[in-house]
């Protein structure tokens, strides 16, 4: 005993446990209820990808739609929120008109923690049709998990936090509960004609579930049918595509389910080896951007460059026309071409060309997946850009919104690129028509997109009136995977013509009028996207008499014409008749002559090409493009010899 205190042994307790918790990779499902508004809340998703440097996350948030029930007067109708989505179901579906905000998340729990909480902190990006997007703020929540409501697949993995603006006041409430180890879901159907193979693995142990489980998809994939009906042909022409797509779009309800839709036919008129319909080329609600064709009979060329793959049909080669059929899917989900490596998203061509037999020839060269950045742009895309029926094709990017501070284009010095319009006055309701023209200027050759067409998937522009409203165009009809990029030679030029006429927003030149057209060109050279741009004027003159003003107006409020003039055929009975009414007016007939001389000179199904009837719709004050007139001469080469004499001297006079 010391100063008169016992002495006393040291009290050694249990050591003390820590329990951390990390945030489970996967998707959750989200809620937001914002302060002091019953009738205002958001469902969606988070999708949180793991990795060995910690957490990447986004997300997407739905308005959820209000519900009114009536009741016997006098009594008033009960107003309230509709249903949240149901955890138990997994993934959630919502309505694309519901769709309201991109979650950009800007911080997140990377590893794990002690604590019974984390902060997390995002950025909300409010969405407008057709790809407008305005940040609506910056926001934090410290987020606690707790029990989750009932069905929750993983109990413990939920939690609630209160979201805060940048002020420091509470601006509502944060909820969001795992549901799944995928961050999407989606179902790709593929129906065959008789004689065409399904694309449904590369023979080597790779499928469509191999290829979506690499970036957090949950992808259903099956055959729905296998005789589905020929077209008039062996080939099919792009009506008889757009007619067989728009019948199985009918089926699917793309607010219920992401469905992608692939038709695998024999030959294709348009294109070897695929294509693709997109919305966001027209106002037209009959474009499936969802759906896209793939050709099983284009025989491969019988040249070194293909290697183990020359001369063959291309459905018989499981490797080539399976990557072909994930290429346009790839599309489809918003995804541009990528020639960072042979993946996916490359185009078949470069990627023969880049073989090097005898050690690694094509098609071994394929890497049978998407590059990382693409990856990246699947998994934190908004869901407008990604699902069926969102966002026009190429209207994607990693900074609009801000998902990533690298994807900016740049320019190429040197390169001449030219729009000049084919008349420099048109009449109201009549389609413009521009020639446009890349011209190597620099020191040395260049590789670049031969297509400079709609359908190769590299032009867009906008159209500026006199009042300053901004209109856009792009294409609705896409030749995927063949995007040619060709060496082209210093002092050398790629011409094309555009004929543009309507456009997301409408009728691309509504009232006379001055309008700027701005033609873009955009590809990638080595994983950077690169574009270039040129504009030309032209005038719109107002209508001429009161046959005119009917004919124009009819012509300018069909959304319906612009797909007749695109494919032809007798399925879209508004644009053929808005087509017809054209005709039947004299100023207008001159600028739509050709189109249905096109029309007519094709089969549609069981319809028969009238070659004759197609020439004689061919005069001297027919409005053509040079390449309509090429074009044209093609179609009339098996013409009998007066008729075929006949037309042809007025095409060469053009």
């Amino acid at each position: 005993m010391a100063d008169g205190l016992p002495q006393l042994d040291p009290v050694i307790g249990p050591p003390i446990q820590f329990v951390f918790k990390s945030l489970k990779a996967g998707c959750y499902l989200v809620n937001y209820k914002p302060l002091n508004n019953p009738l205002k809340a958001f469902d969606g998703t988070i999708r949180v990808e793991g990795h060995t440097n910690g957490k990447t996350a986004s997300g997407d948030l739905y308005n959820r739609p209000v519900r009114i029930i009536p009741r016997p007067f006098p009594q008033p109708p009960i107003i309230g929120l509709g249903s949240a989505p149901n955890p138990a179901q997994g993934i959630p579906i919502l309505p694309r008109n519901q769709y309201t905000y991109y979650i950009r998340i800007t911080s997140i729990l990377e590893f794990a923690t002690a604590l019974n909480s984390f902060n997390l902190g995002y950025e909300l990006y409010k969405y407008t049709a057709p790809n407008t997007w305005v940040k609506e703020g910056s926001f934090t929540a410290k987020m606690v998990w707790m029990t989750a409501p009932p069905g929750y697949p993983s109990p413990k993995n939920y939690l609630e936090g209160d979201v805060k603006n940048t002020a420091g006041n509470v601006v509502g409430r944060l909820k969001m509960g795992w549901i799944s180890n995928y961050l999407r879901k989606a179902i790709v159907e593929i129906d065959t004609v008789s004689g065409s193979e399904a694309p449904l693995n590369n023979a080597a142990g790779v499928d469509w579930t191999t290829v979506f489980n690499e970036v957090g998809w949950d992808v259903h994939t099956y055959c729905s049918s296998t005789n589905v009906a020929q077209a008039s042909g062996n080939s099919w022409s792009d009506a008889e595509m757009h007619t067989a797509m728009l019948a199985k779009r009918d089926a699917a309800n793309l607010d219920k389910e992401w469905r992608y839709h692939i038709l695998s036919v024999k030959n294709l008129d348009s294109t070897p080896r695929g294509i693709m319909y997109d919305n966001g080329g027209t106002d037209s609600n009959n474009i499936p951007r969802e759906g896209i064709g793939i050709a099983s009979h284009w025989t491969i060329p019988n040249t070194a460059e293909w290697g183990l793959v020359a001369g063959q049909r291309s459905g018989a080669s499981a490797k080539t026309f399976f990557r072909t059929a994930v290429h346009e899917i790839g599309h489809a989900m918003g995804l541009l071409h990528n020639t960072v490596n042979n993946g996916f998203m490359n185009t078949t061509d470069v990627i023969a060309a880049s073989a090097t037999p005898p050690a690694n020839p094509f098609p071994n060269n394929v890497i049978f997946s998407y590059a990382d950045d693409d990856k990246r742009r699947l998994r934190h895309y908004p869901d407008i850009h990604v699902r069926p029926g969102g966002t026009a094709f190429g209207a994607a990017s990693m900074s609009n919104p801000l998902i990533s501070p690298l994807d900016e284009s740049f320019n190429l010095d040197g390169l001449q690129f030219t729009v000049t319009p084919l008349l420099e006055t048109i009449p109201l309701g009549a389609p413009v028509r521009v020639h446009i023209e890349l011209k190597n200027g620099m020191d040395q050759d260049l590789l670049l997109p031969s297509n400079l067409t709609l359908k190769g998937g590299n032009i867009k522009g906008t159209v500026v009136g006199s009042n300053g409203q901004v209109r856009t165009f792009s294409p609705i009809i896409i030749c995927m995977d063949d995007e040619q990029l060709e060496i082209l030679k210093v002092g050398k030029s790629i011409q094309s013509d555009l004929t543009l006429l309507r456009g997301k927003e409408g009728a691309l030149f509504p009232n006379a009028g001055m309008y700027t057209i701005q033609v873009i060109l955009h590809w990638d050279v080595d994983g950077f996207p690169v574009e270039i741009k040129s504009s030309a004027t032209v005038m719109v003159t107002p209508v001429v008499d009161e046959a005119h003003a009917i004919a124009a107006m009819k012509t300018l409020s069909t959304p319906d014409l612009l797909l007749t003039l695109a494919f032809g055929g007798d399925h879209l009975k508004d644009g053929v008749e808005a087509l017809h009414v054209a005709l039947k007016n004299k100023t207008l007939r001159p600028h739509f002559s050709y189109s249905e001389s096109k029309r007519i000179a094709k089969p549609y199904f069981k319809r028969k090409a009238d070659l004759k009837k197609a020439a004689e719709m061919i005069t001297t004050d027919t409005v053509m493009s040079k390449t309509e007139v090429s074009k044209a001469k093609i179609l009339f080469k098996d013409l009998e010899a007066p008729a075929k004499k006949s037309v042809n001297s007025i095409l060469d006079a053009k």
